[in-house]
């Protein structure tokens, strides 16, 4: 599709990045609902009288118009639609760190119409001052399962055995949760840290509540965080969100 010359109008999109382009151009990294993650110039948008200037802001709706046949095409004309909130405090922070997962991990010009719509309702809930943790948690999951990584949560993923509530399992990457017992009778021992390693413990009643999108229990929230920083930081081979230590830094504070 990179290749072929392009004509799009009236796209929903979200603005991700953008980076100075020139003297008062930039270069925009926009998540659409029909093409994905796509790159634009926005030619003359750091002007003062340009149309784009008070127009292409993060976490807002925009419609978009774009043209090009390359991988980074021409932006043609943006419009606001409007009834989202300015996100303010730490609600922006953990906006910044959905962009950032989907910079690194969506590929340029692959649709994801179901991870769009999850971001819309991310920001949402976000605009609307919802608790933070599981807003996070929902877009988290969202992500991997369109990414293509089913994050087994209702049956064990070597036996295919139900999900108990009242078990505990070890998350492993490799093969899903599975029952201490099991890999018990493997000789592996869970109390030592050197065999676990980074695969967290987590409840069966975890499993099966991240599984009915209900995190409204404690353990429930904490464990899911594991669970997903794990799998996140698989999906991008170890390497680190900036996003995620500035809220570090933060919470530190």
């Amino acid at each position: 599709m990179a290749g072929a010359k392009q004509r799009i109008e009236q796209q929903p999109a979200w603005l991700l990045h953008g980076l100075p382009w020139r003297e008062t151009s930039l270069i925009v990294e926009v998540f659409s609902r029909d093409l994905g993650r796509v790159g634009l110039v926005a030619k003359g948008a750091r002007r003062p009288l340009s149309q784009l200037r008070g127009v292409l802001m993060a976490f807002q709706p925009l419609l978009m118009d774009w043209s090009g046949a390359g991988e980074v095409k021409t932006l043609i004309r943006a419009e606001w639609q409007g009834g989202q909130p300015l996100l303010i405090g730490r609600a922006l922070l953990c906006g910044y760190y959905l962009n950032e997962l989907l910079v690194r991990l969506t590929a340029r010009e692959d649709p994801h119409p179901r991870l769009f719509a999850a971001y819309a309702e991310a920001m949402a809930a976000l605009g609307r001052g919802e608790s933070q943790p599981p807003i996070l948690r929902r877009f988290e999951l969202a992500l991997l399962q369109d990414l293509g990584y089913e994050a087994a949560l209702v049956v064990e993923g070597d036996s295919g055995v139900a999900v108990q509530p009242d078990e505990r399992y070890l998350y492993v990457i490799e093969r899903g949760p599975v029952r201490l017992e099991t890999l018990a009778e493997e000789g592996v021992d869970c109390t030592d840290p050197t065999a676990v390693g980074d695969q967290p413990l987590i409840s069966g009643q975890t499993l099966l509540d991240m599984a009915d999108d209900d995190f409204s229990r404690a353990q429930t929230l904490a464990q899911s965080k594991h669970l997903l920083r794990m799998l996140i930081n698989h999906t991008l081979g170890g390497k680190p969100l900036h996003s995620r230590r500035v809220l570090k830094e933060l919470q530190e504070l």
